[in-house]
């Protein structure tokens, strides 16, 4: 049972933005399982993806063709088309050639994406026959249904919205994501898309997006697992009307560039928040590290413990596990004597030290919550880092045995 995951809350739509949704039966039959969005022409796209060098098909076609002004995202559930080899390639193809015959299109403007078992075959003739009712229900205030259309193993939709005011002028950035488990940084097992009306420009979106997925989605774990198949992609229509922004300088850009990194932590969170079996949302924060690298390796190190993850399942304030892979971070410099860690505001570690004070009672309170934050002080220096985790329960080892049942 996920944890802290919130409702629906509604998502504006994005102007020169539609999405449509169709029942292919890709895997079970009842289920929206296809996806299409297209956007106006003009519009700026950009896209990040998984490093797993086993990346499926679809990603392969994405990244080579994101160069080409694409005009249409073709998104299927149910299957991944990952570990496929050259069968799966030409299966990718075939869907975006289908897609590009129907809209009477450029093929090479056609982004891929799939998602779910990877392994197995892509039912082409099952997606192609869906395309036409897709693209039949193209519209702007489609954002539930697409949501639900890329889900595996989630158990709801996640979307979020942000709107903003700029020299009495009305913008909107709304986006879905989709994962639940295969989730680590580099990218993890989710798809995201998000759409505005904001117009941008092409090569300073593109270095932005890859900021802000280091920012949001590339600080989130569930088990550590890097998939093959992840991918998130900003839209940029420019139906507003705006100036083109080319650079972060104008209060323009920066009221942009704060709502875009809000609609992207709030998408990557709820991804955290419905983490398979998942009961706990934990931050875990790394001050005074020397560098960047050595507040994640210390941070990474913590939420993929097993032996911390089971603990923060079984609400046991055993901060030993804590401390213990604190120790073992992959950090040169560490030096225990400088080391300081709390469960909220609750010290359990002060310079290296059992915290004068702490009490069982105490740690227990915390750790019964369903959002904890662990944070660490490691007294080397002034980086900051911040990633977003789980605990491990029964429940995600048996989401994960019966995948395929």
């Amino acid at each position: 049972m996920a944890t802290g995951v919130d409702e629906w809350v509604e998502v504006k739509p994005v102007k020169g933005f539609r999405l449509g949704t169709a029942m292919a039966g890709i895997r079970k039959p009842g289920r929206r399982d296809l996806v299409i969005m297209n956007w106006d022409s003009g519009s700026s796209v950009a896209g990040v993806f998984t490093r797993n060098r086993f990346c499926a098909a679809p990603v392969h076609l994405s990244r080579a063709r994101l160069a080409n002004d694409p005009e249409y995202f073709l998104v299927n559930t149910g299957n991944a088309n990952a570990g496929t080899g050259d069968a799966g390639m030409a299966a990718a193809k075939m869907t975006t050639l289908e897609l590009a015959r129907v809209a009477g299109i450029d093929e090479n403007k056609v982004l891929p994406f799939s998602t779910g078992v990877i392994g197995e075959q892509l039912p082409v003739d099952r997606l192609c026959k869906g395309i036409p009712t897709a693209l039949e229900d193209l519209q702007e205030d489609n954002w539930y249904s697409a949501a639900e259309g890329i889900m595996t193993t989630d158990t709801r939709p996640k979307g979020a919205s942000r709107q903003f005011v700029h020299e009495g002028k009305l913008y909107t950035i709304s986006g879905m994501s989709k994962g639940a488990g295969m989730i680590k940084p580099d990218m993890a097992t989710m798809l995201a898309f998000i759409a505005t009306d904001v117009a941008v420009d092409q090569n300073y979106l593109q270095l932005l997006l890859r900021d802000i997925a280091n920012q949001s989605f590339n600080r989130i774990t569930i088990d550590g697992d890097t998939s093959t198949n992840d991918s998130f992609m900003l839209v940029a229509t420019g139906a507003a009307g705006n100036d083109v922004i080319d650079a972060s300088e104008s209060d323009l850009a920066q009221k942009f560039i704060q709502n875009l990194k809000e609609v992207s932590v709030e998408l990557a969170q709820a991804i955290v928040k419905d983490g398979e079996g998942a009961t706990k949302f934990v931050t875990v924060r790394v001050e005074g590290g020397a560098s960047q690298q050595d507040s994640l390796e210390v941070a990474y190190t913590v939420a993929h413990s097993p032996l911390v993850k089971t603990a923060l399942f079984a609400s046991d304030p055993n901060w030993g596990r804590i401390l213990a892979a604190v120790g073992r971070a992959p950090v040169a410099t560490l030096d225990v004597d400088q080391v300081s860690i709390w469960l909220d505001d609750v010290a359990i570690v002060n310079s290296g030290q059992p915290a004068v004070g702490y009490t069982e009672a105490a740690g227990q309170k915390i750790m019964s919550q369903e959002s904890i934050t662990i944070r660490i002080a490691l007294g080397q220096g002034k980086a900051v880092e911040e990633i977003w985790t789980t605990d491990l329960s029964h429940d995600y080892v048996k989401i994960n045995a019966e995948y395929r049942t």
